[in-house]
């Protein structure tokens, strides 16, 4: 992503002036060129509104950008959707939003995955005199790198293209990055992963990464990211319909990935774990089958009753690593269910934890981020839907508990180190774009977890 918030700018800067509905409606009434000319557009100062105002030779001189009843920096996201290629600066800005704030959601509304697109010319950008964008700039680079990735289709983004970008990160901020791959899973005891991920290509084998970054004398926060880079739904093969977006089933690691790269550019006191394991759910003479019973890292047996909940299998030997490393806060991300849709829609993302303190720390920072975020309940009673009648537990929950994407969560649960744990079942994905949302991979719930992390470990 290139930059496009800048902190020194010598040239010109078409000023852009952020108001209010009121504060819109006091100025045109002031101007009659500009009472013309939004009154043709239909400017009225909503939110994310903009009108663009020519001078005497044609030439855009300034903007009007609308903030709605309330202003928040949330809505300079829409505000490069709305813009001519060129450089601005905020003239007028709103009261109590400071400009880096401006500037971060100003660079995430200004994302573009045209990596298969011919270049369609410079991007609009925000002159910003005086900030100190580092930590805007590295929130929206993160962000737009776990865009990139879940964008990117499975062809050019499996386990090979994930671990080089892993690495990249880790030699990027110091960290150590220990990979595990093929049937040295085996040997090193991830049965689970290895038994998903096997049926692939021996070019897509499955693997294991873990990242390793911080002092040793820091309280550590572990990372879980899922990472199917493509999933058939193995044996239970999904319909063409349900397979069409599956490139984006390793959303969580790449949010995972993307939320350890924040922490690191910020040198939080923190150590941190991003742990990835990475496979591709195939189908081949080898791939799992229904019926199969499955070791795991904890020493819990699994009995496979669909090969496409695979999702939480490897997850399960993720977070049994994860409690080996005794971390004071663990994390998972995935892209686990269909039913935290069906419950909550693409927008708002459903997360799970037994902590009062961490939920609430977690709802005040999503509010805070403008990163929607919704906690539902780890009902105990539907725990029982997931017995199995030949082993430990079972993938598939009795049809009876209905509620899939708490009981994926019971299922995680079994697995999570003790202490502080949160799962969050993330969509990864804007099925309807909107100004300076555009359709395709979005980024969900690490601009809030990272503001958590920041704050919780000051």
């Amino acid at each position: 992503m290139s930059d496009v918030i800048l902190e020194t700018w010598d040239g010109p800067a078409v000023p852009i002036h952020a108001l209010s509905e009121e504060a819109a409606a006091a100025r045109l009434e002031a101007d009659p060129f500009e009472k013309a000319l939004a009154a043709t557009a239909d400017f009225k100062g909503r939110a994310g509104q903009a009108l663009l105002v020519p001078g005497a030779d044609g030439a855009l001189a300034h903007v009007l950008f609308g903030l709605g009843a309330k202003a928040e920096a949330a809505v300079f996201r829409a505000l490069p959707a709305r813009l001519p290629a060129g450089t601005y600066r905020l003239e007028t800005a709103p009261e109590g939003v400071g400009i880096e704030r401006i500037a971060l959601y100003f660079a995430l509304g200004s994302y573009r995955f045209d990596r298969y697109k011919a270049r369609d010319g410079e991007r609009p950008k925000l002159a910003c005199p005086g900030a100190d964008l580092a930590e805007a700039r590295a929130v929206a680079h993160a962000c737009a790198l776990a865009r990139d990735m879940v964008n990117t289709p499975a062809n050019d983004m499996g386990p090979r293209q994930i671990e080089t970008i892993a690495r990249e990160i880790a030699e990027q901020y110091g960290a150590q990055a220990t990979v595990i791959a093929g049937d040295g899973l085996l040997e090193a005891n991830y049965p689970a992963v290895h038994a998903v991920g096997r049926a692939a290509h021996p070019d897509r084998a499955p693997r294991m990464i873990e990242l390793a970054w911080g002092e040793a004398d820091k309280p550590l926060v572990a990372i879980v990211g899922k990472g199917v880079v493509f999933d058939t739904g193995g044996l239970d093969i999904k319909p063409s319909a349900g397979m069409r977006l599956m490139k984006k089933d390793m959303g969580g690691a790449a949010h995972a990935l993307a939320l350890g790269r924040m922490i690191m550019a910020a040198g939080l006191p923190v150590r941190v774990a991003v742990l990835c394991p990475l496979v591709e759910n195939a189908i081949s003479g080898d791939a799992m089958r229904p019926g199969d019973v499955l070791a795991t890292r904890k020493g819990l047996t699994v009995e496979v009753g669909n090969t496409d909940a695979e999702g939480r299998l490897i997850l399960a030997d993720a977070l049994t690593r994860a409690g080996e490393l005794s971390p004071a806060l663990t994390i998972d991300l995935a892209t686990l269910t269909g039913a935290a849709r069906i419950a909550l829609g693409p927008q708002v993302i459903p997360f799970y934890t037994d902590d009062d303190e961490l939920a609430a720390h977690i709802e005040a920072a999503a509010a805070a981020e403008a990163d929607p975020v919704w906690r539902m309940p780890l009902w105990k009673s539907y725990a029982e839907a997931l017995d199995s009648d030949v082993a430990d537990l079972k993938n598939d929950p009795d049809a009876w508990a209905q509620a899939g994407s708490v009981t994926a969560a019971l299922f995680l649960q079994r697995f999570a180190p003790p202490g502080p744990w949160v799962h969050l079942d993330i969509f990864a994905w804007n099925p309807k774009g909107r100004p300076g949302v555009p359709t395709g991979a979005e980024a969900q719930t690490i601009r809030a977890l990272y503001r958590m992390i920041r704050e919780r470990f000051a």
